[in-house]
This record gives C-alpha cells, sequence and structure tokens, in this order.
C-alpha cells in the first residue's frame, strides 16, 4: 500500500515536471515571437511606409526631372534664339543680303540753306525683297521712298510736305562669296515721284549700281556706290539734268547678343555743281524679337563733314525700325 502511493506520487510529481516543461517552453518561444515581432515590427512599419510613401517620392522626382528639362530646354532655346538673333542682325548689316527687311528709317538735318534756318525730316520707306533665279544666283531688289517735311531751306521757301524722288536698285549676286566677297551689281532708276519741285526734280534718271562687302566673323564691311544721269522729263530753267555718283562705304561690328555698332558715310558728288555732300552716320542697333517676329531698333547721329552752301550742315540724327522675315 506504502508502495502504491509512492508510486503514484512519482507519477503525479513526474507529470507536473512534464507540465511545467512544456509551460516553460510555450512561455520562451511566446516570449521569442514576441520578440522576433517586436524586432521586427519597425522594419515592417517602415516598408509599409516607404510602400505608401514611394509612390510620391517617385512622381516628385519625374516632376523634378520634368521641370528641370524643362528649364535646359529654355536655356538652350534661349541660346539658340540668341544665336539666331545675333545671325540676324549680322545678315541685316548687308544690303543685299538674301533676307526680306522693310526698313522705316526716320532723318532729321537741320541747319540748311544760306541763312542756316531750314530744317528737314524724312522717313525712307526702304523695302529689300531677295528674287531667287537660280541655285546659283539672286537678285536683290531694294527700294528707297522718302516721304519728306521741309521747311525754310531759303529764305521765303515755306514749308512743304510730300513724296521725293524714288530710287529703285536691283543688284544680280551671286548666292555664294566670289573670293570671299560678298557682291552684287545692276542697275538703278531715278523716278520723277516728287510732288513738290521743292521736295525733288520732275526727271527720270538711271545708272549703273553695285557693292562689294566681306564678312569676317563679327565684322561686315564694304561699300555701295551708283552713278545716276537724268535723260528724261523736264530740267527746271537754268539747270542742268541729274549727273551725281553717290558713295557708301560702311563697316559694322555685330555681338553674340544682337547688338549692332555701324559707321557709313552716304556721299554723294554732284558734277553739274562739283560740290560733295559728306555725312558720317554712327549707329547703335538691339535685334529682339516679339513672339517669333524679328525687328530692329535703331538709333543714330549725323554729322556733315561737307556739304554745299544751301545743304544741311553740323549735326542730324536717325532712328530706324526694321521688321524682318527671315525663311
Amino acid at each position: 500500500m506504502q508502495k502504491r502511493s509512492t508510486v503514484s506520487a512519482q507519477n503525479y510529481l513526474g507529470a507536473w515536471k512534464n507540465r511545467s516543461n512544456r509551460s516553460y517552453i510555450l512561455l520562451v518561444s511566446g516570449a521569442s515571437i514576441v520578440r522576433i515581432a517586436l524586432y521586427m515590427l519597425p522594419a515592417f512599419v517602415t516598408t509599409s511606409a516607404i510602400a505608401q510613401v514611394a509612390p510620391y517620392v517617385q512622381e516628385t522626382q519625374a516632376e523634378a526631372k520634368k521641370q528641370k528639362a524643362q528649364t535646359e530646354a529654355q536655356k538652350q532655346q534661349s541660346a539658340d534664339d540668341e544665336n539666331s538673333n545675333a545671325a540676324l542682325a549680322q545678315k541685316l548689316a548687308n544690303p543685299i543680303a538674301a533676307l526680306i527687311s522693310v526698313p522705316f528709317q526716320f532723318n532729321y538735318n537741320g541747319r540748311i540753306g544760306p541763312t542756316d534756318k531750314g530744317q528737314t525730316a524724312y522717313v525712307n520707306f526702304q523695302p529689300v525683297i531677295p528674287i531667287k533665279v537660280n541655285q546659283d544666283w539672286n537678285i536683290i531688289s531694294r527700294t528707297v521712298a522718302p516721304l519728306t517735311w521741309q521747311t525754310s531751306i531759303f529764305p521765303g521757301a515755306g514749308t512743304q510736305t510730300g513724296l521725293s524722288n524714288i530710287q529703285q536698285s536691283f543688284f544680280l549676286s551671286p548666292v555664294q562669296p566670289v573670293g570671299g566677297l560678298v557682291v552684287g551689281a545692276g542697275p538703278i532708276l531715278y523716278l520723277p515721284t516728287a510732288t513738290d519741285k521743292l521736295l525733288g526734280t520732275s526727271e527720270t534718271g538711271a545708272g549703273p549700281t553695285a557693292i562689294a562687302l566681306r564678312i569676317q566673323g563679327p565684322w561686315t564691311y564694304g561699300v555701295l556706290a551708283n552713278q545716276i544721269w537724268g535723260f528724261a522729263g523736264p530740267v527746271s530753267y537754268g539747270a542742268k539734268p541729274v549727273n551725281q555718283v553717290y558713295m557708301q562705304p560702311f563697316v559694322a561690328y555685330t555681338t553674340s547678343t544682337a547688338w549692332t555698332f555701324s559707321l557709313n558715310s552716304e556721299s554723294q558728288y554732284d558734277w553739274n555743281t562739283q560740290k560733295w555732300t559728306m555725312p558720317f552716320n554712327f549707329m547703335v542697333s538691339k535685334l529682339v524679337r516679339f513672339d517669333k517676329q524679328p525687328v530692329s531698333f535703331q538709333l543714330g547721329v549725323r554729322y556733315y563733314a561737307a556739304s554745299p552752301q544751301d545743304g544741311p550742315k553740323g549735326f542730324g540724327a536717325r532712328a530706324t525700325v526694321t521688321f524682318l522675315f527671315p525663311d
């Protein structure tokens, strides 16, 4: 009986130990699971957060790249436009460039006449239109149509307003330079369009005109010349037919930002009176764009180094607006 009780106690004790071991194992396992969970929780939370934020980050990065690309494209476009503007500005310095241009050139002269009280102001409408003949040749049409106002050019002359004599030139010019020179030659017409006898003559005239220039880097320099002889139409009493030569040496420097600084002389010699009219013009111009339309603005000052007694003297002024129509 005592032995059976001892066995029962041992069995109970063994069973209790087994249960205790299992409980301990479960407790340790649970603690380990909790510990592992706590260890993995930040990584899980971070991964979840990244998974949620990642699309926004990617979208922001893509937007930043897009904005950067747009900025670079705008900078490149701005540089291209600037280069294009500079190229157009230098073409404009070439009187026979294959470029449609429409200048409106305002001029003012003072100290005219024997008493130096005369004044004149005129706007030259000067369209330049290239006409393609073939792959190798162009004809460049240049028109000078002066709308003139003048007053007191001699005592008792009063004031006149109207159109003066139009000059029309045509230059046959090779597309490619010849020996490094841009050249052109052709006829010039002197038309009897003056609306008042004090604004011009009633004669028709004609003659040859030619130009030669060189373009070296930012520099453009050359000379344009013509000779006009009057051959038809009435001549004022005591006067002789028109017989004059015109010479325009010029030099221009164009910057990479489309500023142009130019100097020329628009000299005219009258074979009848044997007198020179010799103004020197210094001009500064800037080419800009309004949307896609290139426009050049120019301001200049003029000084007459020589002129006949009844001609302008001293200083004058010039302002020009030119609309360009490139291909």
